[in-house]
């Protein structure tokens, strides 16, 4: 599998596709960011009302439209499905790290449909479903365990302990996938002494790609192509 710890150059993901020259979470980014060399993208899944998986950031499109309030007609023709980019990872075998948004503690299908619509398009092997939330992550572990899970956050969770391992370890994820600030050699130690992968977000500046790959990450994920391909140099 493409993204498993080993001592060779990190998985290098485009951040919601390549940004900074085309419109995010769009499938023209996607493929720009496989045509400038890197490995696959990071995506962001949200439900319709009708429940169809739409992949976008923002709950709200830029005209102020609620996307859980909208079925798949009224979508907008730049705003790909799940299902659209699923085709085209298989068509081009791109990876996918794909995050599920969470909107509340109501649960919905967006977890169970996910993974679903990822198995049907035979891309189980290449891809990584990941979530801020732990109670998404659980619905995609108790809707289909064998599609690797990362679990993402951005500060430090604490209550006497640090409340990062005890939430993986209780989740059974495979990666951790922290804000870049966060990686320090003691957190490299603790992934693989538990056998996590450590994916980074969001990397855009050189000295951070050289110095998360010193420590061994095992991906990169960033709005920069050639920054990212830094960590190959």
């Amino acid at each position: 599998m493409l993204a498993r710890m080993t001592s060779r150059s990190p998985l290098l993901l485009g951040h919601r596709g390549t940004p900074r020259l085309h419109h995010e979470n769009t499938l023209s980014g996607f493929q720009a960011a496989l045509d400038a060399g890197l490995d696959g993208v990071e995506l962001d899944v949200r439900r319709l009302q009708d429940g169809t998986l739409a992949i976008h950031h923002d709950l709200n499109l830029p005209d102020g439209r609620a996307l859980n309030t909208l079925t798949r007609p009224q979508l907008p023709a730049s705003v790909p499905t799940l299902d659209d980019v699923l085709d085209w990872a298989a068509q081009t075998d791109a990876y996918l790290n794909v995050e599920l948004k969470f909107e509340g503690a109501r649960s919905d299908d967006r977890a169970s449909a996910s993974l679903r619509a990822i198995r049907q398009h035979g891309r189980a092997g290449r891809c990584i479903v990941s979530s801020f939330s732990p109670l998404m992550l659980k619905a995609a572990r108790d809707a289909d365990a064998g599609i690797e899970r990362g679990f993402l956050y951005h500060r430090r969770y604490r209550l006497g302990i640090d409340l990062v391992p005890v939430v993986a370890r209780r989740l059974d994820v495979t990666a951790l996938h922290p804000h870049h600030s966060l990686i320090d050699a003691e957190l490299m130690a603790l992934a693989r002494q538990e056998r996590w992968r450590v994916n980074a977000w969001t990397v855009n500046e050189p000295g951070d790609v050289q110095r998360l790959t010193a420590l061994g990450v095992d991906g990169l994920i960033g709005d920069l192509p050639e920054t990212l391909l830094g960590a190959r140099c």
